[in-house]
This record gives structure tokens, C-alpha cells and sequence, in this order.
């Protein structure tokens, strides 16, 4: 049977209503203004957007979807949380992954591309001394350097694994961490030395520095997160 056009509009709002509120939820967990374990209220958001509760399930199933969001019986959504070895198994998962796909895009990846990987570090080492620049665009960024290696694996299921299951809740914790003890200006060096053996179609060793940058990035996180436990212990 065919929709009206009233119909049809009606389908188009809910959606565009759906993508809004689910841009606008993603963003606030990304940048923090969530913070994980935070509760949402689909009363106050369907009120605070005026929509009814079908297009926000809507966007908060989705959210669930990329493990940003938790369901929990008789208490509702809350932002994920993740434990301490769950957050080391996801830098172990980034790390042997993300090393596979820079060895692998060793053997595949064009000049063109190699080019562009170069000018997009160049574009990112002009942006390291603007301190009015926000951490949400150099994160960015950084994961469109991380991402457009994996795609230059050209291997479908690990850009899947990477860059639709995995992305956003990787992206929610390196946001997080990315300032913690100048790691911009670190992952800058070690960028441009992985993109250096990828230039030279050295799969071994873009496969290694990529495992050293990931694990690096972990031993930040740690660093930050035990000297904030510590820190809580004293002002007790």
C-alpha cells in the first residue's frame, strides 16, 4: 500500500526529529557534559525537544546500539561506564587490531593517500600551538588519521569492527584522555614516524609503532586515572 503524503511527512519528522536528538545526546557523551554512569531522562529530553517518546527511544536505542548506553532494569539509561579492565581490553582490542590494519595497508595503501596522511599531520602540527583550538576538533583529527588507515587495509571487516561497532566508545575515551600530559604533541611524533613506514611499505614496522602508540595512549590513561584516584584518597 502506498503512503499518503501526510503520512510520508510524518515518517520524515520522526527521523529528522530521531537524528537531532541523537547527534545532540552523542555529542554531550563525547564531550563529557555526560559523564559515564550519568542517568538520561527521556522525560526531561523528549520535554526540552518537544517530541514524543517514540523518536527518542529511537535515538537512545541507537546509542545503546554503539555501547555508548546501558539499559538498566527499573532504573532506566545511563551513559556506559566502563570499568578499568574493561577500558585496558579495549586499547588491547585498538591496539592488535589497528596494528593488523596498519600492516596491512602497508601493502595497499597508494602514494595519493600516503600524500594526504602527510598533509593532514602537517594541517594537525600547525594546530598543536593554537590553544584556543577545541579538543573535540583535535580529536577529530586524530581519528581521521586512524581511520583513514584502516581503510587503506582494505579489509571490510576490520573497518566494521573498527570504525562502526568499536568508533564511538573509543572516541568517547580518548577525548577523555587526550590532553593528559601533553599526549597531543607525543601522538603527533608517533603519527608521523607510522605514516614514515608506511611511505616506505614496511608492514612490520607500521604493524609495531601503531601497537607502541596504542599501548602508549593506555599507559596515559592509567597514569591520569590512578593519580585522580590517588588525589580523591588524600582529599578524603
Amino acid at each position: 500500500m502506498n503512503k499518503s503524503k501526510s503520512e510520508k511527512s510524518i515518517a520524515v519528522n520522526t527521523a529528522t526529529h530521531s537524528e537531532r536528538v541523537y547527534l545532540d545526546i552523542l555529542n554531550s557523551i563525547i564531550q563529557g557534559n555526560l559523564e559515564p554512569g550519568a542517568k538520561i531522562s527521556e522525560q526531561e529530553i523528549a520535554d526540552a525537544y518537544g517530541i514524543s517518546r517514540g523518536p527518542l527511544r529511537e535515538a537512545i536505542n541507537r546509542l545503546e546500539g554503539q555501547k555508548l548506553v546501558v539499559r538498566i532494569p527499573h532504573v532506566g539509561a545511563r551513559v556506559v561506564s566502563l570499568t578499568m579492565d574493561e577500558l585496558i581490553e579495549l586499547y588491547q582490542i585498538r591496539a592488535s587490531l589497528e596494528g593488523l590494519a596498519c600492516r596491512l595497508a602497508a601493502e595497499k595503501i597508494s602514494s595519493n593517500e600516503v600524500d594526504r596522511l602527510f598533509k593532514l599531520l602537517e594541517k594537525h602540527r600547525k594546530n598543536l600551538s593554537n590553544l584556543n583550538i577545541s579538543h573535540s576538533f583535535t580529536y577529530d583529527e586524530d581519528y581521521d588519521f586512524h581511520y583513514r588507515i584502516i581503510v587503506s587495509s582494505g579489509n571490510e571487516m576490520l573497518a566494521r569492527l573498527l570504525g562502526i561497532d568499536l568508533y564511538q566508545l573509543i572516541r568517547m575515551y580518548r577525548q577523555r584522555f587526550l590532553t593528559v600530559s601533553h599526549r597531543r604533541e607525543q601522538a603527533f611524533e608517533e603519527h608521523y614516524r607510522i605514516v614514515e613506514a608506511l611511505q616506505k611499505k614496511d608492514g612490520e614496522l607500521a604493524e609495531l609503532l601503531m601497537k607502541r602508540h596504542i599501548q602508549e595512549a593506555q599507559a596515559k590513561m592509567l597514569q591520569h586515572f590512578y593519580g585522580q584516584k590517588e588525589q580523591g584518597e588524600k582529599s578524603k
